[in-house]
C-alpha cells in the first residue's frame, strides 16, 4: 500500500514523533440528542486501543504509535509546531487551502494562500486535538495537531482492518460502529438506553469424568523429522487450502532464521472478529520473539456468516460469527504446512487475541491431539462452546484478561451485540480449564505475577494472567511465549 503522495512529498518535518493508521473524533449522545459523558469506547480489533467520552460527550480515539523519526527532511511542504504557533512552509509556491478543524470536524480555520510560509496561532484554539487538511490541486493531506506535537496521517500497514468500535456505558445498550475512513470526523454515535434483561452467567459446567479418555504420558522426547527438501524462502507466503468445497486462505510466516535443517515448532496466531491474518500478524506480540528462534507462525482468515446481522470475519466458536468448520480449516491448513517446511508436531501451538482468543479456547477443546498448548487473549468459552468442550487429553493453558475490558467483560455474560455469545468469565474460564486438566490443590501466583495451577495431569498447567486496569489487548509474548515452547505434546 502506498502512501498519500501530496506534491511530490516524501517527507515532512516535525517536532514530536507521532504516527497514526487511523483516527476518529466525534460525540456520543443519547436518543434526545444531549452529550453522553463517561462512555467507554475501546476496539474490537487494535488491542489496548481506548477512550471515553468527555462531559459533553464528545471524544477521539487514533491507533496513535511513536514509529517515526524525530528528523527534519527536505520536501515540498512541511509543518512544525513551535510553542502555539502551527508553522506551514510551502516549498512549491503553489496556491494551497488550509482548512483546521476541531475533534467534532467542525471548521475552525480556513484560508488560502500562494506563498512560501504560512503561521497559525494555536493558542486562540482550546482543543487539544486537531486536523490540519492541505489542499492543492483536487489532492488532500491530513495532519493531527496534538500536545505532542504534529504528524501527518499515515495509512494503515498493508492488510490492517479498518477500527472497529464498542461504545459502552451502564444503563445503555453496547453500541458498535464500523470506521469506513482512515479518518473520520464529526461522527455522532447514537446509544440507546438498556432495556431490563440479566446477563445471565450460568458458572462452571459440569465436567466430564468418563474413564474412556485416553491417558497421555508427558515425555519431552524431540520428533524425528525428515527436512529434506522442506527449505523454504523467508518471508510472508500467502497461502489457500480447500475445505469442503471453500478455499481458505492464510499467511505462512518464514522468519529469515528459519534454515530448514531442523523441524521448528508452528504458532498458529488467530484474528479478531472484523480482522484478517495480516491484521493480526501486524499486530501480535509473539512474532518478534519466536522470529528469533526460526519458528514458523501462521496467520489464518476468518469468514463472515451468511446471516448479515452477525460480525465478521470472524470465527465459529458458538452461536457466532462464521458458518464454516473452523477446527476442520486448521487441521487442513497445519497439514499443509507441515508437507511445506520442517515442522516439530510435538510443538505447535495456537493463540489469539479477541475472538482469536476465543478460538484458540475452542481449538484447546476440539485440537488437543494437535496442539501442545494455547494462549487466549481477551476472550473466554462461551457457554455454548464450553457445553460440548471434550479435548481428548489435559491441555496446557495461558490465558491473558484485563478487569476493564469493555469488549468482553471480565467478569462475564453476555457480550451485548445480540450474536447469542455468553461468556464464562475469566475467572470461571480459569476454573473450568482447571477442572478440565484434573488440577487439584488452589492455585498460587507465580514469577509473572499470574495465578497458576501446577499440580494437574501429565504435567500440564492453568494460567491465568490478570491485568489490573487492562483493556482489551494482545497478550504478552513475553510470559506467552515461554510457556507454550515449554509444553510438548506426548
Amino acid at each position: 500500500m502506498r502512501l498519500p503522495h501530496f506534491m511530490g512529498m516524501a517527507a515532512f518535518a516535525m517536532l514530536s514523533s507521532v504516527a497514526f493508521g487511523w483516527t476518529i473524533s466525534g460525540k456520543v449522545v443519547t436518543e434526545a440528542g444531549q452529550g453522553l459523558p463517561g462512555v467507554a469506547i475501546s476496539s474490537f480489533n487494535y488491542a489496548g486501543i481506548g477512550t471515553q467520552s468527555d462531559a459533553t460527550g464528545a471524544f477521539s480515539l487514533s491507533n496513535e504509535t511513536d514509529a517515526l523519526p524525530e528528523t527534519v527532511q527536505k520536501s515540498n511542504l512541511s509543518v512544525q509546531k513551535v510553542g502555539n504557533f502551527l508553522n506551514i512552509m510551502n516549498q512549491s509556491g503553489k496556491k494551497i487551502k488550509v482548512n483546521l478543524l476541531d475533534a467534532l470536524g467542525k471548521v475552525a480555520y480556513q484560508q488560502e494562500f500562494n506563498g512560501k510560509n504560512m503561521q497559525i496561532d494555536m493558542s486562540k484554539f482550546s482543543q487539544n486535538f486537531m486536523i490540519l487538511r492541505v489542499t492543492s490541486a483536487g489532492a488532500s493531506e491530513n495532519y493531527i495537531i496534538s500536545k505532542k506535537g504534529v504528524a501527518r496521517n499515515a495509512l494503515k500497514k498493508e492488510g490492517a482492518p479498518m477500527a472497529s468500535l464498542m461504545f459502552a456505558k451502564e444503563g445503555y445498550a453496547n453500541t458498535p460502529y464500523q470506521m469506513s475512513a482512515e479518518v473520520e470526523t464529526g461522527v455522532v454515535v447514537i446509544m440507546k438506553e438498556a432495556s431490563e434483561q440479566p446477563l445471565s452467567s450460568s458458572g462452571v459446567l459440569p465436567v466430564s469424568s468418563s474413564s474412556e479418555s485416553p491417558v497421555f504420558s508427558s515425555s519431552s522426547q524431540q520428533l524425528i523429522v525428515s527436512c529434506v527438501g522442506k527449505t523454504y524462502q523467508a518471508g510472508d507466503h500467502r497461502m489457500s487450502v480447500n475445505v469442503d468445497g471453500k478455499n481458505r486462505t492464510f499467511i505462512m510466516h518464514v522468519p529469515s532464521t528459519y534454515q530448514g535443517d531442523k523441524a521448528v515448532p508452528l504458532v498458529v496466531d488467530y484474528h479478531p472478529v472484523m480482522g484478517s491474518g495480516q491484521g493480526q500478524l501486524n499486530d501480535t506480540k509473539y512474532k518478534p520473539l519466536t522470529d528469533l528462534e526460526g519458528v514458523i507462525s501462521l496467520y489464518p482468515d476468518g469468514t463472515k456468516s451468511a446471516n448479515p446481522s452477525k460480525m465478521g470475519p470472524g470465527w465459529n466458536v458458538g452461536p457466532c460469527c462464521s458458518d464454516d468448520d473452523d477446527v476442520k480449516f486448521s487441521r487442513e491448513m497445519i497439514k499443509m504446512v507441515e508437507e511445506k517446511v520442517c515442522i516439530d508436531t510435538k510443538r505447535v501451538y495456537a493463540a489469539g487475541f479477541s475472538m482469536g482468543g476465543g478460538m484458540s479456547n475452542h481449538v484447546a477443546c476440539n485440537m488437543s491431539d494437535i496442539y501442545a498448548a494455547v494462549a487466549p487473549a481477551a476472550m473466554d468459552l462461551n457457554t455454548t462452546n464450553s457445553a460440548t468442550c471434550n479435548p481428548v487429553r489435559p491441555i496446557s493453558i495461558i490465558m491473558f484478561r484485563g478487569t476493564a475490558d469493555n469488549v468482553c467483560r471480565y467478569g462475564g455474560g453476555d457480550s451485548g451485540f445480540n450474536d447469542g455469545l455468553n461468556f464464562l468469565g475469566a475467572e470461571k474460564n480459569f476454573k473450568f480449564w482447571a477442572e478440565k486438566n484434573g488440577c487439584t490443590g488452589s492455585p498460587t501466583t507465580n514469577k509473572d505475577g499470574c495465578q497458576e495451577y501446577s499440580n494437574c495431569k501429565d504435567g500440564t498447567k492453568v494460567v491465568l494472567c490478570t491485568k489490573q486496569g487492562g483493556g482489551h489487548e494482545q497478550g504478552d509474548g513475553n510470559i506467552g511465549w515461554p510457556f507454550l515452547k515449554s509444553f510438548t505434546m506426548p
